[in-house]
């Protein structure tokens, strides 16, 4: 399992929106929001190639990097971590957290009842094939 910081997300959500990346592009795309220097973002890199989270390639005058996850991946693996450790795994405490602190729009509750359809016809149409098989 991979375990990124926070500064790790944002370096690799600008990698997989748009890679390979230099050094001195990552630079100039955070140094005026977060103030990091050129020797930051290479500080970063090194632990992501250490976490296997990046990989570069000579690019000529600059190695390039790239992401050697995917995002869906990590998305899943930083999802279920945080679930666990602050709701025991338990998806329903976690919503019913939210909705109890009013955490949710209107929108995102519409989103989670399609999320929950798809999901619930997802599981019709696995139960029926399995039906078939037997």
């Amino acid at each position: 399992m991979i375990r990124l910081s926070e500064a790790e997300w944002k370096v690799m959500n600008v990698l997989w929106e748009e890679a390979p990346q230099t050094i001195m592009q990552l630079t100039r795309r955070f140094q005026e929001t977060t103030g990091w220097t050129k020797h930051t973002i290479m500080t970063f890199l090194k632990r992501m190639e250490d976490k296997d989270a990046v990989y570069y390639e000579d690019g000529g005058r600059a190695k390039l990097y790239y992401p050697n996850i995917e995002r869906r991946e990590a998305v899943l693996q930083e999802t279920e971590e945080f679930l666990e450790r602050v709701f025991d795994g338990r998806m329903g405490l976690m919503l019913n957290t939210m909705v109890e602190q009013k955490a949710l729009s209107g929108k995102e509750i519409a989103e989670l009842y399609e999320i929950l359809r798809q999901a619930e016809a997802s599981e019709g149409e696995e139960s029926k094939k399995e039906g078939e098989r037997q």
